[in-house]
């Protein structure tokens, strides 16, 4: 089936409505994935009212494919986590793509990274100890989810939980190993890209990330 969702505003809603055991809650705090993630992560925690924060993520695209991801990597307190899928990277290379390559896509990537925890520092929130629920607008491979958590773990959060409208089969078997919690709203049996569940999937724009982080719940 295809579009299940208005655009990502009505996904948080959505998701906050699948979350209510959260509501309130002061030990707990939502994180949205920058960028996509963020407009969804706003509308959760405001319904959920509950403090929001930003993770920047940033995925590690097969050269000349970008759309697709043989890893991630996500920046928490100035520490980045790298996720590789090594079986994959395994694959590429046997297809004739160069270490190298694949080497000068990280190196890329961390630079973006870098950019947007500078253009938006975060989180700023402190995890310690906390429920953190980590948002995106959905996960194809979950390669970016994956490395979020692992962030989120290595701040020390005592309970990550993933939220997302949408995800793969392979992405939702793949966080349940290793987060505490995998809510999914919708998980089609084939797959297609996430923005074919929305019917408006805009580019989420730097500005939008820093004026969606700027109003916090009461």
């Amino acid at each position: 089936m295809g579009m299940r969702f208005t655009d990502r505003g009505q996904g948080g809603r959505l998701l906050a409505a699948a979350l209510p055991q959260f509501r309130g809650r002061p030990d707990t705090v939502v994180l949205g994935l920058a960028r996509g993630g963020v407009p969804v992560a706003a509308e959760a925690a405001a319904a959920l009212r509950l403090d929001r924060d930003v993770l920047p993520v940033r995925k590690l695209g097969i050269p000349g494919h970008g759309e697709t991801a043989f890893g991630a990597l996500a920046a928490v307190n100035g520490r980045v986590a790298q996720v590789l899928n090594r079986p994959y990277v395994g694959q590429l290379l046997e297809l004739g793509i160069t270490q190298s390559a694949l080497d000068e896509v990280v190196r890329f990537e961390q630079k973006e990274l870098e950019r947007r925890a500078e253009t938006y520092p975060g989180p700023r929130l402190p995890l310690a100890g906390r429920t953190v629920i980590v948002v995106d607008d959905g996960m194809a491979t979950g390669a970016t989810m994956r490395a979020a958590v692992k962030a989120v773990q290595a701040a020390g959060a005592a309970t990550v939980v993933v939220g997302v409208p949408v995800a793969s089969l392979e992405a939702q078997a793949s966080l349940q190993q290793i987060a505490d919690a995998v809510f999914s709203l919708f998980i089609p049996g084939q797959f297609r890209a996430v923005g074919s569940y929305y019917r408006s999937f805009g580019q989420v724009r730097d500005d939008d990330v820093v004026r969606l982080l700027g109003a916090r719940p009461a």
